[in-house]
């Protein structure tokens, strides 16, 4: 007996943005990306000024 598709179990919305490589490859850049450059601009904000 085949099941109609109103009958099969939606994909769940977090396993179809984690199933898309590209996504994935986005935020495998963008995430430290951003971490790094955030990290580097609190870094200079910190350095004491020469006197």
């Amino acid at each position: 007996m085949k099941n109609t598709d109103a009958e099969q179990e939606a994909v769940p919305m977090m396993q179809q943005l984690l199933d898309n490589p590209f996504l994935l490859l986005f935020l495998g850049v963008l995430v430290p990306m951003l971490v790094y450059t955030l990290w580097g601009v609190i870094d200079i904000l910190t350095v004491p000024l020469a006197k």
